[in-house]
């Protein structure tokens, strides 16, 4: 029988300590991340905007209120052990799934205990889906009629964007309850709890681990607690029986460097992108270095990264430095032709041009006002003196032969109207003052005052 299927007795249940664990039972064997779960909120560190004291969740689970809902968040923040501790903390059936593994059968047996549950014991079905964004579309619609009947309280776990993921269907009938990456002074506190505890954790062997080199593994885990845990552990296991000092070399050698927390079709991966072409528009070449880095040690293909610098170079720098994406498309190519590990290089060379260049976003903005008129408004006809004059007989129809040209005059420049007659008077192109573009403006004021 599944432990937590079994019913609690929930009289005398003090909802803010329960422990989750239905057999109590310590497994020496299991690592130290599954051993140490909080088993009470008075355990469970970080994610005070969901479930800190007075929080909605919070209550919603000392209530025993749940709704359906959709833990999202990156990996090792507390997903899975925050439905175990529902499942604890509640009078409910608990049913697991992982959706790798699991399918429709799976779900409609769960949907069939959960129906003799509620017959004849009148209690809830918790079923709780791990990485929940994995169940195709027809898997995720099997669970919306007993989700709105509430048959089934859904506690789906996902590491990918659920707006991207989840079906809309399914997204109207749950909570969307957003986990953060643990900071790394969040993971620290963890790892003390784990060296102190002597029931299932490390504090029978003896182990004395210094603050900063507690810092470093923090550090290295990158907020997931349970790979926080896993080195730790792993540190402990190089130390003899009777204990000794972990260091940070012992560290880095468990872990060799870093691991990078990127899916390039996932969430991260548009989250990175979008952070690094937002900090060359706002002119911050570190920060722009910084993700480039991320994205490169990831193995971002550079091609990729190259054409999303060019897009910026004309999107938000402009006329301001035209240079700009001479550069861009001269690294572009660069890349393609050097490869790996050397386009790093380039890239990096055109990444701070960029982001240290003067920003307009007057062009962009421009060709956008232009389109919309296109496709709204009736623009009329090309006017006939601009219209193609090169070819026999178009004099007769009128084309070109009133057309002025502007070299013939000082300054190379006369007016005469270039746009339609139904768009006489319209404006797209607004120049900034910063860079080539100030003196852009001024030279289009010498000839058009009146609009520019």
């Amino acid at each position: 029988m599944d432990l937590f299927a079994m019913p609690v007795d929930q009289s005398n249940f003090d909802k803010s300590n329960a422990d989750w664990s239905r057999d109590g039972a310590v497994r020496p064997f299991e690592p130290l991340a599954q051993r140490m779960r909080p088993r009470n909120f008075q355990e469970f560190i970080g994610q005070q905007e969901a479930v800190g004291a007075g929080r909605f969740l919070r209550q919603m689970i000392e209530r025993d209120q749940i709704s359906s809902m959709i833990f999202y968040g990156p990996p090792g923040t507390g997903k899975t052990t925050l439905a175990q501790m529902i499942a604890g903390m509640t009078g409910s059936a608990f049913r697991k799934l992982n959706a790798v593994a699991s399918g429709i059968q799976d779900i409609r047996a769960i949907v069939k205990e959960a129906d003799e549950q509620r017959k004849y014991y009148q209690k809830r079905t918790i079923v709780f889906i791990d990485e929940i964004h994995r169940f195709n579309k027809s898997q995720q619609d099997v669970l919306l009629p007993y989700v709105e009947d509430g048959r089934l309280i859904l506690i789906g776990a996902t590491t990918e964007n659920p707006f991207f993921e989840v079906n809309h269907a399914l997204l109207s009938r749950v909570r969307i309850v957003r986990l953060y990456q643990l900071t790394d002074g969040q993971l620290v506190k963890i790892l003390r709890q784990a060296l102190a505890d002597t029931e299932r954790g490390l504090g029978g062997q003896s182990l004395e681990v210094a603050d900063d080199v507690l810092l470093g593994i923090a550090q290295l885990a990158g907020g997931d607690a349970r790979m926080a845990l896993n080195i730790l552990e792993g540190a402990a296991s190089m130390l003899p029986p009777n204990g000794g000092t972990v260091t940070l070399a012992m560290v880095q050698e468990i872990l060799g460097q870093r691991v990078q927390r990127y899916d390039k079709k996932g969430d991260n991966h548009y989250d990175t992108v979008s952070a690094f072409i937002k900090s060359m528009r706002g002119s911050d070449p570190d920060a722009a270095l910084h993700y480039l880095a991320r994205m490169l040690a990831a193995g971002e293909d550079v091609k990729f990264i190259a054409r999303r610098v060019v897009i910026c170079a004309s999107e938000d720098v402009g006329n301001a430095d035209p240079m700009a994406l001479v550069v861009a498309m001269n690294a572009a190519q660069a890349v393609q032709f050097v490869g790996m590990p050397e386009a790093r290089i380039v890239l990096g060379q055109a990444v701070t041009y960029i982001a240290s260049a003067p920003k307009s976003n007057a062009a962009y903005m421009g060709v956008d006002a232009a389109l919309q008129d296109v496709r709204s408004k009736n623009c009329g006809a090309v006017p006939m003196h601009l219209r193609d004059a090169h070819y026999k007989g178009a004099a007769k129809l009128g084309h070109g032969t009133e057309y002025i040209y502007p070299h013939s005059y000082p300054d190379h420049f006369t007016k005469q109207q270039y746009l339609p007659k139904e768009l006489a008077g319209a404006h797209y192109y607004e120049p900034t003052a910063n860079g080539t573009e100030k003196r852009l403006g001024e030279y289009l004021h010498r000839c058009w005052p009146e609009r520019f």
